[in-house]
């Protein structure tokens, strides 16, 4: 009996593995015609007189409310031209960038046909970190001077666990993220536990989307960071359960757990230790289980309230 069931199991995972390819080839084979503008390459070439053309061009990053005297004072920072020089040393080109972006796009466009294909538009934003893409219905914005490198001197002042994510890798996993908080509702109630499976849901989305990603990547951590909560899934888990935090509605679980943050806050020595945002992780476990343990579809899965997911998720932590 043992043997039967092993060698169902590996029937099981070869049949999966095949669905996953024939998935892969036919998101390959839909044609995604992504255009990516290098309006931070124009307006660093340009003078005065060639205001008029880029407003033609780029009329959505011109809001009328600003006169052209502040778009001729910003070409003459200094502070902004040393801006647009390491971002054009940095992105010279944008190639290996837009083939990503065009297969991230591709996966959208599988899961949810109806979405718009944005256009795609870098920019510089003054190193405006907490809003590193900007998606709007059929825009999307990249500020690249996010992007420049962890350690670039521009950074200096930024706190570490946001400084690890300032880097050209993190540009499609930003981009993920932006489309599939787009597509996942918001925690239908005050609860750790709505929370913890809407960025589940968000997550999950993000791998599906970028199934080339590794784990961290997806998570926002280092691999060592990745590693921690791996090893530690099954304590994280029964350090919520054994203090009744799932169905709390306390708000300082948000800090503790789930916003960015250098750590997580448990209270206890391993705190240093850990990542921050180990809610978010432990959210993503359960919906990945609730999808391997239950036959429905991935816009089905994002419709489905928390408990639901919880109760049939038969998540079982890592030990």
């Amino acid at each position: 009996m043992k043997k039967i069931l092993i060698l169902l199991m590996v029937v099981a995972g070869f049949y999966s593995c095949s669905q996953m390819d024939q998935r892969e080839k036919e998101i390959a084979a839909i044609d995604v015609d992504l255009e990516v503008k290098r309006f931070d390459l124009a307006f660093a070439a340009a003078g005065q007189n060639d205001l008029p053309v880029l407003k033609e061009q780029f009329p959505y990053l011109f809001p009328a409310q600003f006169a052209d005297s502040v778009w001729y004072k910003r070409m003459e920072d200094t502070l902004q031209q040393e801006l647009l020089i390491e971002v054009s040393n940095k992105f010279s080109g944008f190639d290996s960038q837009t083939n990503t972006l065009e297969t991230l796009f591709k996966h959208v466009h599988y899961y949810f046909p109806n979405l718009t294909i944005p256009d795609v538009v870098t920019v510089t934003s003054d190193v405006d970190y907490r809003n590193r893409v900007i998606y709007a219905d059929s825009l999307l914005l990249i500020g690249l001077d996010n992007y420049l490198g962890a350690d670039h001197r521009f950074y200096e002042g930024i706190q570490q666990y946001i400084r690890k994510n300032l880097e050209p890798e993190r540009i499609p996993v930003d981009v993920a993220e932006q489309v599939a908080l787009r597509l996942v509702s918001g925690p239908e109630n005050r609860s750790f536990l709505a929370k913890v499976i809407y960025f589940g849901k968000l997550h999950y989305l993000m791998q599906q989307l970028l199934p080339e990603a590794s784990g961290a990547a997806v998570m926002g951590y280092t691999e060592n960071e990745f590693a921690w909560v791996q090893a530690n899934e099954s304590e994280i888990w029964r350090y919520f359960i054994d203090r009744d935090l799932l169905f709390s509605t306390d708000s300082k679980l948000d800090q503790r757990f789930l916003n960015p943050a250098p750590f997580s806050k448990f209270y206890l020595e391993l705190d240093h230790d850990s990542p921050g945002r180990v809610g978010r992780y432990i959210g993503w476990q359960i919906v990945s289980a609730y999808m391997e343990n239950n036959e429905v579809s991935l816009q089905q899965m994002l419709g489905e309230p928390a408990e639901k997911i919880f109760n049939d998720s038969r998540f079982k932590p890592l030990k």
